[in-house]
C-alpha cells in the first residue's frame, strides 16, 4: 500500500495514523489520548459511554461534543450518573450539546449502575476491563489500516460479559474501539510516531 494511504504527514512533518486527518482536534486526540493505557475508573467509564454514543456517527462528531458531555454527565462520575432519575434523562434529551438519543442517554444510567456492581465485585472497573488483555496492553504491528480488525476474540468476550451484566451499546465493535482508545491494544500503525511511544509505556 502506498505511503499516502498508510500515513498522514502534516506541516510539522510528523508521521501519524491516517484516520486522524488534519482536523486540529482530531490530531490532538491522536497525539495525546488515543492508545494511552488508561486505568482510572471514571475515565474508563467516560470512554465506554462516548464510544457507545458514537454508534452510527463519526468519532469526530463525539469528540467535538466531549466537553459538553462532561458538563452534562457530571464529568462521568459513576455514582452520580447511576443515581440519575427520569427527570435527569429528560434534561439530557433537551441538551443540544450532546447526541439527543433516548436509548443512548438511558444506557449511560444503566451502564453506570452496572459499573458500580462491577466495582463492588472486582474492586475497580479497571480491574474488570483490563482482565480481557491479561492486564497488559497488546502490542500490535499493523502496517496499514486495512490490517486493523474491527473486533477480536477479546472484544467479543468483553461485549458478551458486559451485556450479561445489563450494559447497553457495548457490541463487540464498540468494545474494540474502546480497547483501542484506552490503550488495551496498541493499534497505532508501525509508521506512526506514537507507536513506539505507546509500546514503551505499555511494556515498562
Amino acid at each position: 500500500m502506498a505511503e499516502e494511504e498508510t500515513n498522514v504527514v502534516l506541516n510539522d512533518n510528523i508521521i501519524r495514523c491516517p484516520w486522524c486527518g488534519s482536523d486540529p482536534l482530531y490530531v490532538d486526540y491522536h497525539d495525546s489520548d488515543w492508545g494511552l493505557p488508561l486505568h482510572d475508573d471514571q475515565r474508563l467509564f467516560e470512554m465506554l459511554i462516548l464510544e457507545g454514543a458514537q454508534a452510527g456517527l463519526s468519532w469526530l462528531t463525539i469528540l467535538k461534543k466531549r466537553q459538553n458531555y462532561r458538563r452534562a454527565f457530571d464529568n462521568f462520575e459513576i455514582e452520580k450518573v447511576a443515581a440519575y432519575t427520569d427527570a435527569d434523562c429528560l434534561r439530557l434529551l433537551a441538551d443540544p450539546g450532546i447526541v439527543r438519543n433516548r436509548l443512548k442517554i438511558e444506557s449511560a444510567r444503566k451502564n453506570a449502575r452496572g459499573a458500580l456492581h462491577i466495582q463492588e465485585e472486582f474492586g475497580s472497573f479497571a480491574t474488570f476491563l483490563w482482565q480481557y488483555v491479561n492486564h497488559l496492553p497488546r502490542q500490535n504491528s499493523w502496517e496499514s489500516l486495512a490490517q486493523v480488525p474491527a473486533r477480536t476474540e477479546q472484544s467479543d468476550a468483553m461485549s458478551r460479559d458486559l451485556k450479561k451484566r445489563g450494559f447497553n451499546f457495548v457490541g463487540s465493535t464498540i468494545c474494540y474501539a474502546f480497547m483501542q482508545s484506552v490503550g488495551m491494544v496498541n493499534d497505532h500503525l508501525l509508521g506512526c510516531y506514537r507507536h513506539a511511544t505507546i509500546r514503551k509505556i505499555g511494556t515498562t
